[in-house]
């Protein structure tokens, strides 16, 4: 009898293969609705990794809820993989939408609403001097130009296992304890060693001994790792981290485009963290794509003054469609009606609740997994815990367990992310829809401990 994280083989063969039928069944309007025209049939690859069959087609969603056009109603707890954490077309949001259509889509100058915006973000997450991207990659990929430029350094340390969007430099690995390109990127061909270093997350000793050769520009980190199995830092970590690139000569820059799950502020502000640069994407907008970043007023001085020296020419920084008054619209309503404090209790008080009952059904089981939370953001994690670093966070995937686990869930009416096994508690989410996902985890496991 071969086991696979507590359940046997044979049965979760079965209960994928049933489950995979019942869905199958009920969509056939999702079926028949891939389009030669796309390529593998949908317009973004990643549409084809969740576990099911093929995907289902969204008619539309609302507030925590998805329906699909064969008429499927879903608890969503995916919410866009956090692009929607504050619930699907907020109402404050779809207002300033409208209203902002009336008045123009892009102009590449600033609108009315890009003061008020600044000032509400230093208000929300700290002193920076911010900037707007479309999309946390971008964010990112610009903030690294700065620190290089204000270092004079090539490199960035980062995390093994980490995700910061689609940027070249951070797509790099361990392998025996040497920094690698990942296995598996496409096209690339470009050694990624030469800009990057990789350590594994919690390993301050390993952090120091890349930082001493000096060549590093910044340390690149979420606050708690993330878009794997998610490992939140031991106590002590992230001051060392502040401490050891104060040290070096290094700037330290926070990524909390998942984190920002953590509370009003993100989890740099929860926990009074210090960083150089600050990014966030993805939900900061209500769902209009849209992120920012941000550089300390003293690290903003050092720019400026690289800046005022450069040969004239195209800086390679920034893309015509940013900062357009959508977006500022949207940010203004989000900071101003949708992140804010009272949202943030409820979506934590459900989280919470979700986080207990996860737990006591894994218990209820007797299965060697466990459960994590950080603030709205729960997962369920097919190994003991808690988990060090990278290494331990992607041998505790389970593809053939969490596959079956997803698909099981979605059959019975919710929605979860696909890359992981997280999910995110909204303002719209209600107790009684996290008490149905409980209640699923619960039917689904013992289908397949049965």
């Amino acid at each position: 009898m071969t086991l696979i994280a507590g359940i046997q083989q044979a049965r979760l063969t079965d209960v994928r293969a049933r489950e995979a039928r019942r869905y199958a069944a009920g969509r056939p309007k999702s079926q028949g609705a891939a389009s030669a025209d796309w390529l593998d049939g949908v317009p973004l690859h990643w549409m084809t990794d969740w576990p099911m069959p093929f995907p289902m087609i969204v008619a539309k969603a609302k507030g925590a809820r998805l329906t699909d056009i064969d008429g499927f109603e879903v608890d969503d707890f995916c919410l866009g993989d956090t692009g929607s954490m504050f619930g699907h077309s907020p109402p404050a949001v779809a207002r300033a939408i409208a209203a902002q259509a009336r008045r123009g889509l892009t102009y590449m100058l600033p609108s009315s609403d890009a003061a008020d915006v600044g000032r509400l973000l230093t208000e929300t997450f700290g002193d920076f001097r911010w900037q707007i991207a479309t999309t946390a990659t971008d964010a990112n990929r610009f903030a690294l130009r700065v620190v290089r430029a204000v270092t004079g350094r090539p490199k960035v340390l980062v995390f093994n296992g980490c995700y910061h969007g689609t940027v070249d430099d951070t797509m790099v690995g361990l392998l025996r304890g040497r920094t690698i390109n990942r296995p598996g990127l496409l096209g690339q061909f470009a050694d990624l060693t030469k800009t990057a270093v990789c350590c594994e997350f919690n390993d301050l000793a390993g952090v120091a001994a890349a930082l001493a050769k000096g060549d590093v520009a910044a340390v690149l980190t979420e606050p708690v790792m993330t878009n794997s199995c998610m490992v939140l830092p031991v106590p002590g970590f992230l001051q060392g981290l502040r401490d050891l690139c104060d040290q070096h000569g290094a700037l330290l820059m926070i990524d909390e485009t998942h984190t920002i799950s953590t509370g009003h502020g993100g989890y740099t502000r929860v926990h009074g963290l210090n960083p150089d640069i600050f990014v966030a994407g993805k939900c900061v907008a209500g769902g209009m794509p849209t992120a920012v970043w941000g550089l300390r007023p003293a690290v903003a001085a050092r720019y400026a003054a690289v800046d005022a020296e450069r040969d004239p020419g195209h800086s390679g920084m920034g893309t015509t469609l940013s900062a357009n008054p959508m977006q500022f619209a949207c940010l203004r309503a989000t900071l101003t009606e949708v992140m804010t404090p009272q949202n943030y209790d409820h979506m934590e008080n459900l989280a919470a609740r979700l986080c207990d009952g996860l737990a006591a059904v894994v218990a209820h089981h007797a299965l060697p997994w466990h459960v994590v939370r950080v603030g709205a953001r729960v997962e369920f994690i097919c190994a003991p815990g808690p988990l060090q670093n990278g290494t331990a966070a992607a041998l505790a995937h389970v593809p053939q367990v969490e596959q079956v686990v997803h698909l099981g869930l979605l059959n019975r009416g919710c929605l979860i992310a696909p890359f992981h096994n997280m999910m995110l508690v909204s303002p719209a989410t209600r107790k009684r829809q996290v008490d149905r996902l409980i209640a699923a985890f619960d039917e689904i496991l013992t289908d397949l401990l049965t």
